[in-house]
C-alpha cells in the first residue's frame, strides 16, 4: 500500500516517458493508475495493425495515427483529471534539448535502438535527471536505474557489437542459412535495388570475368530494350550459376567442404517462365505499393510453408519483375526493410536458392523474415511486469531512496524459486568516456584516412554524436549547425575531403582532438595514434577506437564460476531486432543472494546469433547485463 510519502512524491512529479510501444502502453497505464498527474510522452511512430495484439491502448480504428496522441486519449478516458502531453516526434529532435529535460523529475525509457538510448542517457546526464531504463524480449526483461554520480550510466558497461560475418564466408563458403540471408539482403538486394555505385563482389564473379571488356560491364545493369523476364533470368543465371562455377574453379577451397552446385534457370524453369511471361499484366494488378506481392501474384498464401527450389525461383523472378514494373522509381535508393513485403519475399527466395546450391536446408518466408529482421515474438505479460517494475523504481528515485535502488531482471526459467532477480546498482565506471570523460585512443592512418571517415565511422557511428564539433587545440576543423554561413559550410565540406595530415591544422600521431556534441552537452578527447596497416577482415573501417569500453575484469578464484554471456536483446514486438549474444566474459556479477542461469535462454546453451540491422522499429531494446566476475570488485552504491 502506498504511504503518504509515496503519494506526495507521485503527485508532485513531472515525468517524461520516451516510447509508447509495447512497454510504453503498459507503463502509461500503470503510471496513471498509480496516481501520477503530469506526464509527457515522446514517440515518433504511428500505430500499425501488428501492434494491436499487445499494445492494448490501441484499436483497429487507430491504425495510422500517432502512438503518443492515441495513448494519451485512451488513458484520459479512465483518468480524466491527469495532464498528459504527447509529442509525436523524434526524441533526437533539437527541441528536446537539455533545457527541455531539466523540467522533469525522472525520465522513463522504452526505446527501440541503441543510438536513441545513448542520446537520452547523455541528455539525462547533462540535465542531471534520473533515468530508468527498461526492455523485454519474450520472457526476458530488465529494469535499470541510472542516477548521475551515484550509479553507472547506461553507457558505463560496453554494449555488444552487432554480429557480423567475414566477407569470404558470405560470398564464397556459406554453411548456415543466416549466411545466405545476409548475402541476399546485404549484397544481392543492395546491388539490384540500392546504390548502384557501391562496391560489390557479385558483379565480377562470372566465367568470363577474365575478359577486361566483360569486367567493365556492370552485369546488373539492365540493357536497353531488355525484357524484364530476360533480365531476371540473366541475373538468376549469373548469381546462382556463373558465380558458383567460378567459385568451384578454386579446388583448394572444396577439399574439406561439400561442393556447391550451380543452378541455372534453363534447367527447370522454361515452362514456368513461359507461363509467367504470358500473364505479366494479370499478376501485377495491385491497388497500392504496399499490396505488391510476389506471393499473391503466384497464389502462394501461407508464409509458413517451406518453398521448394522451384517455388523459390518463381518468387525470385516475380519479385524482381514487380520491383521494376511497380516500384521502378524507388530502384537505386532502396535498402532492405523487414516490413517491406516484396523485399522480404525477394530475400527469402534468393536465400533459399543459394541455400539449395550449398546443401543448406530451405526455410519458409516466416522463418526467413525472422532471421533477416531478427524477430522474436512478444509476451504481453512480460511487458506488464516490466512496466510495474519501472514504476516501483521511479517512486524510489523520486523519494531519493538510494539504498533500495535495484536493477531487476525478469528471467524465463525459475532460478532459486525466483523469476525476478534484483541486482544492486554499481557506481559510475571511471573509464566511461560519457560520464567520466576519459580520453579515448584512436589508431588510424593519418596519411590516408579523410576527416569524413573519422566523422562518419567514429564520431557518429561509434560515439553516437548527432551534431558534432571537432577541434584541434583552438582550431575548429568541423562543425554542424543551422546557423553556419555559406563560407563556413563550404570550408567544413572541403575539410571533410582532406586526409587528416593535410588539414589546415594537421592531425598526426600524438594529436589530441576534442569532439563535442552541443545538443547532448557531451565532449570527449581522442588521442590519435598513426598506424600504417589494418586487417581488412577484422578491422574493415581502417581504424580502431579503444578506451570506450570497460577493461576486462580481473578473474579471481571464487566459489561460483559459471560463465554468463552478456546480450543485447529487444522487446518482443511485431518485429524485433536481436543484438548479438556475445561469448562469456568471465564469471558473473554477484547478485542479491541468487545466481543467474548459465545462458540467456535458461538451457545452458547459447542461442544462435543472427546478423543485425541498424533498423529503428517500435520495439524496446534492453541490455541484459549478466556481466563481469565476482572478483570485479566495484563499490556498491551504498
Amino acid at each position: 500500500m502506498a504511504t503518504e510519502g509515496h503519494l506526495s512524491a507521485i503527485k508532485g512529479a513531472k515525468v517524461l516517458m520516451v516510447g509508447a510501444g509495447g512497454i510504453g502502453c503498459e507503463l502509461l497505464k500503470t503510471l496513471a493508475l498509480s496516481g501520477f498527474q503530469d506526464i509527457h510522452i515522446i514517440d515518433m511512430d504511428t500505430i500499425e495493425v501488428s501492434n494491436l495484439n499487445r499494445q492494448f491502448l490501441f484499436r483497429q480504428s487507430h491504425v495510422g495515427q500517432s502512438k503518443a496522441k492515441v495513448a494519451r486519449d485512451a488513458v484520459l478516458n479512465f483518468r480524466p483529471g491527469m495532464t498528459i502531453t504527447p509529442h509525436h516526434a523524434n526524441v533526437k529532435d533539437p527541441e528536446f534539448n537539455v533545457e527541455f529535460f531539466k523540467q522533469f523529475n525522472v525520465v522513463l525509457n522504452g526505446l527501440d535502438n541503441l543510438d536513441a538510448r545513448r542520446h537520452v542517457n547523455r541528455l539525462c546526464l547533462a540535465a542531471d535527471v534520473p533515468l530508468v531504463e527498461s526492455g523485454t524480449t519474450g520472457f526476458l526483461g530488465q529494469v535499470t536505474v541510472h542516477v548521475k554520480g551515484k550509479t553507472e550510466c547506461y553507457e558505463c558497461q560496453p554494449k555488444p557489437s552487432p554480429k557480423t560475418y567475414p566477407v569470404c564466408t558470405i560470398t564464397s563458403t556459406p554453411s548456415k542459412f543466416v549466411h545466405c540471408i545476409v548475402w541476399a539482403k546485404d549484397l544481392l538486394f543492395a546491388k539490384l535495388f540500392g546504390d548502384k555505385n557501391q562496391g560489390n563482389d557479385l558483379n565480377v564473379r562470372s566465367n568470363d570475368a577474365t575478359d577486361s571488356s566483360e569486367q567493365a560491364e556492370d552485369v546488373f545493369e539492365r540493357r536497353k530494350d531488355e525484357d524484364i523476364g530476360q533480365y531476371g533470368r540473366r541475373i538468376y543465371d549469373h548469381v546462382f550459376g556463373s558465380n558458383i562455377e567460378l567459385a568451384l574453379s578454386n579446388e583448394d577451397t572444396w577439399k574439406n567442404r561439400n561442393r556447391p552446385r550451380p543452378i541455372y534457370s534453363k534447367d527447370f524453369l522454361l515452362e514456368e517462365l513461359n507461363h509467367q511471361n504470358g500473364n505479366v499484366d494479370k499478376s501485377c494488378i495491385t491497388d497500392t505499393l504496399a499490396s505488391v506481392s510476389a506471393m499473391a501474384s503466384l497464389g502462394l498464401k501461407n508464409p509458413q510453408d517451406k518453398w521448394s527450389l522451384l517455388e523459390s525461383s518463381r518468387v525470385f523472378l516475380e519479385a524482381l519483375k514487380l520491383f521494376f514494373l511497380k516500384r521502378e522509381k524507388e530502384i537505386g535508393n532502396l535498402s532492405f526493410d523487414k516490413d517491406d513485403q516484396l523485399a522480404v519475399e525477394f530475400v527469402t527466395a534468393a536465400a533459399n536458392i543459394r541455400a539449395a546450391s550449398f546443401g543448406i536446408p530451405l526455410h519458409s518466408l516466416f522463418e526467413a523474415k525472422g532471421i533477416a529482421g531478427n524477430i522474436v515474438h512478444a509476451v504481453a505479460t512480460t511487458n506488464a511486469i516490466i512496466a510495474g517494475l519501472i514504476v516501483i523504481e521511479a517512486i524510489k528515485v523520486l523519494q531519493k531512496d538510494t539504498d533500495t535502488y535495484r536493477m531487476t531482471y525478469c528471467l524465463e526459467h525459475v532460478t532459486k524459486k525466483m523469476l525476478l532477480m534484483p541486482v544492486e546498482p554499481y557506481e559510475p565506471n571511471k573509464s566511461c568516456y560519457v560520464c567520466s570523460e576519459t580520453p579515448l585512443l584512436l589508431e588510424i592512418n593519418t596519411h590516408r584516412s579523410k576527416l569524413r571517415d573519422f566523422v562518419e565511422k567514429i564520431v557518429k557511428a561509434k560515439l553516437g554524436m548527432n551534431f558534432p564539433l571537432i577541434m584541434h587545440g583552438s582550431n575548429l576543423l568541423y562543425e554542424v549547425g543551422d546557423d553556419l554561413d555559406e563560407d563556413m559550410v563550404a570550408n567544413y565540406a572541403a575539410n571533410l575531403e582532406k586526409v587528416l595530415s593535410e588539414l589546415p591544422s594537421p592531425v598526426d600521431c600524438g594529436t589530441i582532438l576534442t569532439v563535442e556534441d552541443l545538443q547532448q552537452e557531451l565532449n570527449c578527447s581522442i588521442n590519435i595514434k598513426h598506424r600504417d596497416e589494418f586487417d581488412e577482415e577484422k578491422e574493415p573501417d581502417g581504424m580502431v577506437l579503444s578506451g570506450w569500453t570497460q577493461a576486462p575484469a580481473v578473474v579471481e578464484n571464487s566459489g561460483s564460476t559459471s560463465n554468463v554471456p552478456q546480450a543485447e536483446v529487444v522487446e518482443a514486438e511485431k518485429d524485433t531486432e536481436v543484438e548479438e549474444i556475445s561469448e562469456p566474459s568471465g564469471k558473473k556479477r554477484k547478485l542479491t543472494e541468487v545466481d543467474i542461469p548459465n545462458a540467456v535462454d535458461g538451457t545452458g546453451n547459447h542461442k544462435e546469433v543472427k546478423e543485425l540491422d541498424d533498423d529503428d522499429d517500435d520495439d524496446d531494446l534492453v541490455m541484459l547485463e549478466y556481466l563481469d566476475s565476482v572478483a570485479n570488485k566495484k563499490k556498491r552504491l551504498h
